[in-house]
């Protein structure tokens, strides 16, 4: 068959051309360290890396939304523990100023005391994170959640918002604490009312109990003031009358024994103790106790002279500890809580951890280049470009006047 002189040339043109695209692209692969700089490289291995650099990039968002929740977890936790600890000395005054053998003097003291440590409970409350937000304020963080009102009070101007970090695929974790949840919504020990004792009062009593009990078949509470009113029965004994705020008596003059709860309407009421004739009390709803009242109620009761004392003070004091008791517990289950989420936050992070090893294992054999083999095919390509080039040449200076 006979070739003619452009066919030769192209043929040979296109044999150089290949050659030394294929030395161009040994040449890149050894540049990159890649042997898959492009799609047409290896398409099946580039949709793989791809796919892998995507969950990589994912983990490496999930590492910094851990990192940042880790972070503002922390600065909960280590806070609750403050005041965890500074409640509890607070509670040790408490308990100390209730101590009969003391002076008005002293308990103003202890009243002195415990008023700088409620400031500095407040100033705990109140911290800021790094970025100058404050950290129990929910969603409200450019304002301070906790404050006194004119009254003396502790008022909460926060929310109950809960900020929440992707941790995972479909996993969040809270990364705040609102301060409501912490300091304010503690469950009242004695149930769904606090008491509200007379300072006429004679009798060594307390009310250890007031909670709405639902009633077969179920009734509307009707939350009201309820008075408690103590008679003589005649006979050595007491009786015991229920009226509400109107005042219109609920529940009639009635043996009291202290064994037995008072029960009205949807309520039931536990006193122990012995009250004493014409003693009287009312109680009203108060589903839930501010730490920071509680304290503000024993530090007015010793700051009040012997008022600590009388029969009253001390019933009020007992329901005093009670919710303090119920305060700590509160703070030490957020704190808890956010223990638990720091242990969830670091098992993620090590799964994210093991999870990008393994995707960069697998990434580095899809594109990671073998040097060894590709020099030698570099060398291979490069002599063979060499053959081509130098017959190509020889080729084409060739004529056939050269042999007439």
């Amino acid at each position: 068959m006979r070739i003619s002189t452009g066919q030769m040339f192209q043929q040979n043109t296109n044999s150089i051309l290949e050659k030394q695209s294929a030395t161009n692209t040994i040449m890149a692969q050894i540049s990159s360290g890649k042997k898959v700089n492009t799609a047409g490289d290896d398409p099946v291995a580039a949709i793989g890396i791809d796919n892998l650099k995507q969950k990589n990039a994912l983990v490496d968002q999930f590492v910094k939304n851990i990192d940042y929740a880790t972070n503002h977890i922390q600065q909960a936790e280590s806070q609750l523990g403050q005041a965890d600890t500074l409640v509890g000395s607070m509670k040790e005054s408490v308990l100390r100023g209730i101590n009969g053998s003391m002076t008005s003097a002293e308990r103003q003291v202890i009243a002195d005391d415990m008023r700088q440590s409620l400031e500095q409970l407040m100033s705990i409350a109140n911290t800021k994170d790094e970025s100058g937000n404050y950290i129990f304020s929910g969603n409200k963080t450019n304002s301070a959640p906790f404050a006194f009102d004119n009254n003396g009070d502790v008022v909460y101007s926060g929310d109950s918002g809960i900020r929440k970090s992707n941790i995972a695929a479909g996993v969040q974790v809270n990364t705040n604490v609102p301060g409501d949840t912490a300091f304010m919504n503690a469950p009242n020990a004695m149930g769904d009312y606090g008491v509200n004792y007379s300072s006429s009062q004679q009798g060594d009593f307390v009310v250890s109990s007031a909670k709405i009990v639902p009633q077969i078949p179920a009734v509307a509470h009707i939350a009201d003031i309820y008075s408690f009113k103590f008679s003589d029965d005649g006979v050595g004994g007491l009786n015991v009358e229920v009226s509400d705020s109107t005042p219109t008596i609920i529940s009639a003059a009635a043996p009291f024994d202290a064994s037995v709860p008072i029960k009205f309407r949807d309520m039931e009421v536990t006193i122990d103790g012995k009250p004493a004739v014409n003693d009287v009390f009312t109680v009203e709803q108060q589903p839930q106790v501010s730490i920071f009242d509680t304290f503000s109620k024993a530090i007015a009761l010793f700051e009040s002279g012997n008022d600590a004392q009388t029969p009253a003070g001390q019933s009020e004091l007992a329901q005093l500890l009670n919710n303090i008791d119920s305060g700590v517990n509160q703070m030490s289950q957020q704190r808890s809580l956010t223990g638990n989420s720091l242990k969830v936050l670091q098992q993620y992070s090590d799964n994210h951890t093991d999870e990008k090893l393994i995707n960069t294992s697998a990434l580095s054999k899809l594109e990671d280049l073998d040097f060894a083999s590709a020099i030698t095919e570099f060398e291979k390509q490069q002599l063979a470009l060499s053959a081509a080039s130098s017959l190509f040449s020889k080729v084409s200076s060739t004529s056939l006047f050269d042999y007439i």
